[in-house]
């Protein structure tokens, strides 16, 4: 039942409002005029563009009915719009097989009950962030930028700077990229925590480190693996693989959390 909770609250977060059927000029298409989502990946100076509006793949019913058994029914949801890692970043594990340390599962003892932190306007954050919603990429020779539906965007410097020694903790932490081949390393630290991992509350702390592996497979499809690394709260490094899929001929537009809100008031303080 736990799990069903956290389902409900999760899917109850804002979807963002795309920018429809506007043709982009540079999307290849098929005799018909569709998108042509299998053709090759676009390059810019020789390395794959990770441009475009993304989605990361929505879990198949079937595999939350594996997990939920019978109680499937009791989730008044679309489980089209639920990510299974952003309900939980160990899906699939047992949970005495999760390497949490004892201030890990405090923290989440803590939070039990609670909403997730979008329900008070806050960002959802990495990795979730990029679960829930869809998130526009722009790459330019220096940097990267990714405008995600609901948080704060990112900026990932590809300038050859390092990671800052001493950085004041934010949402989104500070993120720098390097290509290896055809895919993009991503490093991120400087982490505020009072944000979640996911839905089931798990923790990060201060000395997180996130890295993103992206490797655009053709131009429709992309390749995500995420590990974290923090050992205040974890005893091992962990990490999950996913899929993006484009979004062709669209865009994301502003989206104001608390303008018109009015559901703060019956959510519990955290």
């Amino acid at each position: 039942m736990k799990l069903i909770a956290i389902l409900l609250a999760t899917t109850t977060l804002p979807l963002v409002a795309q920018w429809l059927n506007y043709p982009d000029p540079g999307t290849p298409r098929t005799k018909d005029g569709k998108p042509n989502l299998t053709a090759p990946a676009p390059r810019i100076n020789g390395k794959p563009d990770l441009t475009g509006v993304w989605l990361a793949e929505r879990t198949p019913e079937s595999e939350f009915t594996r997990v939920l058994g019978n109680n499937i029914a009791q989730v008044q949801v679309d489980l089209n719009d639920v990510t299974k890692h952003a309900v939980n970043v160990f899906w699939g594990l047992k949970p005495e097989e999760e390497p949490l340390r004892p201030a890990a599962l405090a923290i989440m003892k803590q939070r039990e009950g609670q909403d997730f932190v979008t329900s008070r306007c806050l960002p959802a954050g990495i990795p979730a962030g990029m679960l829930f919603y869809n998130f526009k990429i722009v790459q330019a020779p220096r940097e990267i930028v990714i405008l995600p539906g609901f948080d704060p965007p990112r900026q990932i410097y590809t300038d050859g700077r390092s990671l800052p020694k001493d950085p004041q903790p934010s949402w989104m932490g500070y993120s720098v990229g390097t290509w290896q081949g055809d895919t993009l390393t991503v490093d991120t630290v400087g982490f505020s925590e009072a944000s979640w991992l996911d839905g089931f509350g798990h923790p990060r702390s201060e000395s997180m480190h996130i890295t993103e592996r992206y490797h655009r497979r053709d131009f429709g499809h992309m390749d995500l693996e995420v590990t974290f690394e923090d050992p205040k709260y974890y005893t091992r490094p962990f990490s999950f693989k996913t899929g993006l899929n484009l979004i062709p001929d669209s865009d994301v537009l502003e989206f104001v959390c608390a303008e018109n809100e009015k559901d703060r008031a019956h959510v519990g303080k955290p």
